[in-house]
């Protein structure tokens, strides 16, 4: 299927500072109207896979959504009470139902939901029967949970020895490399805490931040769907599925490998400097007489290409500016003599002269996606539609397949909104066996 490309004008990097504040809280109620429509199917190169999941909050269902949206059919296993997300909001204004909430709603589209009450025999059977029927199963419980309910990654793998079976949990599971920590709950946080991450964000050693997005959960998620890919793949040649494990700590410590590379070359690990790098100059984020931009220039040709277009051959003669050396000591100078320059311009202005020439960018939020043409270009936002709400926009994803498209093509479902379809396809499955 070839997917539909989107065009619409460009719009000024200033329209969003000019909004008052009120009328920049109401254009998400139209931003469904620039965006891409749901695909009409699956056209993933996953299509023909089956997997189980059994996650809740974000590491999990994130990891499950890339499977769905590259084909696969995700089949959502949630208690009668619902996965947790399910019911803390946001909610749509006007939503009077309330099947599910935004945080539900992002991560869980293309899934087909089945509720299972685990603690009862029979529901408890239905799942190994789904078992039997999947490539795949991803759970992000606390360690042992499902082993007690009788569910555990050997039960599994004795109904359906070619099952894959991955694991994430803040400190990984037992049956791959013991923890002191294994029992532990964690969370985004503590996974940027411990994993490297905190430690070299912030403005310096004193003010240290964790990163906005909660990569503690999203990156362990997509580490888990690598590892996944993986083991299908060895599966399929071996016949043998195999238990996969991630700590969500271990992955933070994973990006966190240019502080591990210095301290091991230097004796000191990534220092927190603000929107600054250590050995690059300048390379920072500047305000804009309206806005931000983001400036790079890692090598000299960068950097003298930046004070032609900027009108400042000056500083290229200057001693303390003409070379890397000098600009790290004096970071302070460039700071102020390229910041001054950007200052005194809107981000449009200042885009127009660098952009294409040297690495540069405006600083973008979900109000600017709207109308960049990058954004559209790449189709990365999808209307979502649903029956009793207002259409909402997700993002779509990011990894691209000219031949088998991933993406949107399923909303959101509804508690148990598929169970008696799968249960239909259990039933016929066994009177054909």
């Amino acid at each position: 299927m070839e997917p539909q490309h989107l065009t619409y004008p460009r719009i000024p990097l200033a329209s969003k500072t000019e909004l008052r504040q009120d009328e920049a809280m109401t254009d998400h109620l139209d931003a469904h109207e620039h965006a891409a429509p749901m695909a009409a199917g699956p056209t993933g190169p996953l299509q023909g896979l089956r997997i189980l999941d059994l996650t809740h909050a974000l590491a999990g269902p994130y990891a499950a959504m890339f499977l769905a949206d590259m084909g696969a059919d995700v089949i959502k296993v949630e208690p009668p009470s619902g996965e947790m997300t399910r019911n803390q909001g946001p909610w749509v204004r006007g939503d009077e139902e309330r099947h599910y909430s935004g945080n539900y709603a992002i991560r869980n589209r293309n899934k087909r939901s089945i509720c299972l009450d685990l603690t009862l025999e029979e529901d408890r059977e239905t799942l190994l029967e789904l078992v039997e029927t999947a490539d795949g199963l991803i759970e992000n419980l606390r360690s042992g949970v499902l082993d007690r309910l009788g569910i555990s990654w050997e039960v599994c793998h004795a109904r359906n020895p070619k099952l894959v079976y991955a694991a994430i949990r803040g400190f990984g599971d037992p049956r791959t490399a013991p923890s002191p920590y294994a029992s532990w709950p964690a969370y985004d946080l503590i996974a940027q805490a411990m994993g490297g991450v905190i430690a070299s964000t912030g403005t310096d050693d004193d003010h240290v931040m964790k990163v906005g997005p909660p990569i503690g959960d999203t990156i362990p998620g997509l580490m888990a769907t690598v590892g996944m890919l993986a083991a299908l793949m060895r599966a399929r040649e071996t016949g043998v599925g195999q238990f996969l494990d991630v700590a969500m700590v271990d992955a933070l410590m994973s990006v966190s490998e240019m502080s591990q590379m210095m301290y091991s070359y230097m004796g000191r690990p990534l220092q927190p400097m603000g929107n600054s790098v250590d050995g690059v100059s300048p390379y920072d984020v500047f305000a804009t007489s309206d806005g931000h931009c983001v400036i790079a220039t890692p090598t000299e040709p960068h950097w003298r290409l930046l004070c032609e277009l900027i009108g400042r051959a000056d500083l290229l003669e200057d001693e303390r500016t003409a070379k890397l050396r000098g600009r790290l000591r004096h970071r302070e100078l460039v700071e102020s003599e390229i910041g001054g320059w950007i200052a005194a311009r809107t981000t449009q202005e200042v885009i127009d002269v660098l952009g294409g020439h040297i690495p540069v960018g405006p600083v973008f939020d979900p109000r600017d996606w709207v109308e960049d043409p990058h954004v559209a270009a790449r189709e990365m936002l999808v209307r979502v539609d649903h029956d009793h709400h207002r259409p909402t926009v997700v993002l779509n994803c990011p990894i691209k397949f000219n031949t088998d498209p991933a993406g949107v093509y399923l909303g959101v479902p509804r508690l148990d909104q598929h169970g008696d379809e799968i249960r239909a396809e259990l039933a016929a499955r066994r009177a054909n066996s």
